[in-house]
């Protein structure tokens, strides 16, 4: 997949970040009154994270607008002063770049960084060679996949880490910034038990995608992914992997091949179509598309859609 269909994205970003930067500004200067813990996070999962724990005790702003792909994300130079001033920043180190380098030049007076909490894993590129290496190392990913969040069980610790800088930057609520994390924690837990039983009665166990999104959702209930280009989205394959997927797919039995909602679907549609093979979406849950989501209804979304595509009972 080329980069071109991900520039408007990008483009996005930059055309928004002004009004993101005065949003923030404007958001810490009425916390002044109101008391709420100013909370700046990366992109969307660890946004909602926030959000849940916090309640009504923070004001949460992300560095990612809506609908755009943040893996390319770029902030302005007023975002990377917001940084300096929010109360309690939340990011993934490794994922975004632009972002660490602003974490790295602001140096936010608390900050939650998920990669340490969330137990990161290598990545297995092997199908992808040193073409997929060489964008993963542009990106930051340092050979490590980034997307834990779709997994649901390493999303609690996560929740945890939120809670207790919050307690320490208003220990009025403590308490309830622990309850709130408890209570997601149960929400992820929920969700991690209908994925497992759901997901153990499936008739197939590869499926692929259009980037390698959902190795840790793989991993967590004995399915296999198979990506057609590596942990990086914006990685092209190259035609040698392409027949390659194609041989794997008319081996395994696949019958659908999944795309992306923030990243072009063309390579994948033109593989589906070639192979007489169905597409359909699996959301990587990195943004919201329409306010009427969040991250539990994307996910009920993807297990439905995982549930037809892998033929479970």
């Amino acid at each position: 997949m080329s980069s071109s269909p991900r520039r408007p994205a990008v483009l996005a970003a930059a055309l928004v970040a002004p009004v993101l930067a005065l949003t923030a500004c404007a958001s810490a200067s009425s916390g002044a009154d109101d008391g709420a813990v100013q909370v700046l996070a990366s992109f969307y999962p660890l946004q909602m994270v926030a959000q849940e724990v916090g309640g009504d005790r923070v004001e949460i702003s992300s560095l990612t607008p809506p609908g755009a792909e943040p893996h390319d994300v770029e902030l302005s130079p007023a975002q990377v002063a917001s940084l300096g001033s929010a109360q309690l920043v939340v990011y993934l180190s490794g994922f975004q770049p632009a972002v660490d380098d602003a974490v790295a030049q602001a140096t936010p007076a608390h900050v939650v960084d998920a990669a340490d909490v969330a137990d990161l894993e290598t990545t297995e590129d092997e199908h992808a060679g040193e073409q997929a290496q060489g964008a993963d190392d542009e990106h930051g990913h340092d050979g490590l996949d980034p997307h834990f969040w779709l997994d649901p069980t390493r999303m609690p610790a996560v929740a945890d880490a939120v809670a207790d800088a919050l307690a320490e930057i208003d220990p009025d609520g403590a308490a309830t910034f622990r309850t709130n994390a408890a209570a997601l924690g149960d929400r992820f837990t929920e969700l991690d038990e209908t994925y497992a039983a759901t997901l153990a009665t499936c008739e197939r166990r590869v499926f692929v995608t259009s980037h390698e999104a959902f190795g840790y959702l793989a991993q967590r209930y004995d399915l296999e992914q198979v990506g057609i280009s590596g942990v990086d989205p914006e990685t092209e394959p190259s035609p040698a992997r392409l027949r390659e997927v194609g041989e794997l797919a008319r081996t395994e039995g696949v019958t659908t091949i999944f795309f992306e909602t923030l990243v072009s679907p063309k390579v994948s549609q033109t593989l589906a179509q070639d192979l007489g093979l169905t597409t359909a979406v699996l959301d990587p849950v990195e943004g919201l598309t329409d306010d009427a989501q969040d991250y539990f209804s994307i996910a009920e979304a993807n297990l439905e859609t995982l549930r037809v595509a892998l033929s479970c009972s």
